[in-house]
């Protein structure tokens, strides 16, 4: 499902968040949202925004545009997408808090802060909208927190009541922990480059570290008041005349563009992965890098080094827990629609591997695995047990090919494969290489059995010219 009209003529939720400078709001949503304690301790323990940002945000905006711009039908996916998603996220904080995500009042939160942020918007731009448009907004934004579920008795009863709900929230429940503490002053300036950087790639550094001083700066001056005086964070003069610069400027040349350049093209189809949803694949080739000549000393530690920090570190702390791995499996799920019943099996079998890996790795006994734990255990387990790799990744490889074999068909294509190993730091020609070697009878299609032959070729191949050792490409 396609949209092909603008939002300007789809009604008042999605013209104000279809334009392109509601991204002038968007850090700042994000601040607000993760300074509530529930939501800082889900994130700190199942997020892997520390470790793929870019990830991350592109799932958040694709699930953005399902819900406030797609058909009865894909929004009903996509909650239920959610749904199976939120269930899992719960536990006990630092403080010794229990948290869900399923929560009602943290759900609630989590919405109005993007409904304040459309409001923030207009305001800050010197714009504001009058009372009958806010209630109009707000009728229209309660829809989606309806359909997803939300009590309507935990959401502001009006338009005009949600300044003082937002207030008292910023006052009495949110916090200024370590996660809105990274999102402020650290993210931005240690964030690998985008892939879509292109050319502007090698100045990445001199970039980000622009964009981080710019961003904070204007976050901070943008956040409400009653947020200033709680946490001694004032608004400064040149903050003050940054966000007035940036706001005014950015209505000043958007409000004079037509459509097409104003507002951001939302599509339901835009988020790859089998399902029906896929985007067409290109037709120009693209030259794969040049591959290193391959080594004739024992190749596998640095391997599995890089498999630590690319595939099994998702939450970017340099040590690995169950979340890492639950967090492996929803990455992997959020972009299939599967059901409840598959997905748990899947989950299920990365609990037992991680297990194994718990029991066999965790020397100093901490409840997490890190780098030079993982490396040591892994090759003195392969070398000890010829039957090691059968214990634990074993049954997680195949519950996984399994998974993302959504048809049923007992192969996985290429489109597939690239749903599990594509990402920002692999280079799509070597995905495509990988996938052609592993493809041993050359059908265009990899079978189970030579997905798992990928996988432990990958841990256990002394030399780079064993065809599993590209699984992930060569970045």
């Amino acid at each position: 499902m396609t949209r092909t009209s603008s939002p300007a003529t789809d009604g008042l939720l999605r013209q104000t968040l279809g334009e392109w400078r509601i991204g002038l709001v968007a850090w700042r949503l994000l601040v607000l949202q993760t300074a509530h304690p529930a939501v800082a301790a889900g994130t700190a323990r199942y997020s892997t925004y520390r470790a793929h940002p870019w990830r991350r945000i592109e799932h958040t905006m694709d699930s953005g545009s399902r819900l406030f711009f797609a058909g009865p039908e894909e929004r009903q996916r996509e909650i239920a997408r959610l749904e199976r998603a939120h269930r899992r996220i719960r536990g006990t904080d630092d403080a010794g808090r229990p948290y869900t995500a399923e929560d009602p009042e943290v759900r609630a939160w989590v919405m109005l802060t993007m409904y304040e942020a459309m409001t923030a918007m207009r305001e800050l731009s010197g714009d504001p909208l009058e009372p009958a448009e806010l209630e109009v907004l707000y009728a229209e934004f309660t829809e989606v927190c309806v359909a997803l579920g939300i009590p309507g008795e935990v959401l502001p009863a009006t338009a005009a009541d949600v300044p003082a709900y937002v207030d008292r929230t910023v006052r009495e429940v949110l916090e200024l922990g370590d996660q809105v503490r990274y999102l402020l002053f650290e993210m931005l300036r240690e964030a690998p480059a985008p892939r879509r950087l292109g050319r502007l790639r090698p100045a990445w550094p001199l970039l980000r570290t622009v964009a981080a001083g710019v961003l904070t700066t204007l976050t901070v001056a943008d956040l409400p008041r009653a947020w200033h005086e709680r946490f001694a964070m004032p608004r400064t003069r040149t903050a003050a005349a940054l966000s007035w610069t940036l706001h005014r400027g950015m209505r000043q040349v958007m409000t004079r563009l037509p459509d097409r350049m104003r507002y951001r093209t939302q599509s339901g189809d835009n988020d790859g992965g089998p399902g029906g949803r896929q985007r067409p694949a290109s037709r120009r080739s693209t030259a794969a890098p040049s591959l290193p000549r391959p080594r004739t000393i024992d190749s596998r530690p640095a391997r599995l080094e890089a498999f630590f920090r690319q595939v099994l570190d998702q939450t970017g702390d340099g040590r690995v827990d169950s979340a890492d791995l639950q967090a492996m499996v929803h990455n992997v799920c959020w972009q299939l629609e599967l059901p409840v019943e598959r997905e748990d099996r899947l989950y299920a079998a990365f609990e037992s591997w991680w297990k194994q890996l718990r029991e066999g790795m965790d020397a100093d006994g901490d409840g997490a695995v890190d780098c030079a734990e993982f490396v040591s255990a892994m090759l003195g387990g392969i070398d000890r047990d010829a039957d090691y790799l059968d214990q634990g990744l074993g049954p997680a490889v195949r519950a996984l090919f399994r998974t993302v074999d959504t048809d049923g068909s007992g192969y996985l294509c290429a489109d597939e494969y690239r749903v599990l190993f594509g990402g920002p730091r692999v280079h799509p020609a070597e995905l495509n290489d990988a996938f052609r070697q592993l493809d041993v009878d050359g059908d265009g299609r990899v079978s189970e059995e030579e997905f798992v032959a990928a996988f432990v070729d990958f841990f256990t191949a002394r030399e780079d010219t064993a065809a599993g050792v590209a699984l992930l490409g060569r970045a």
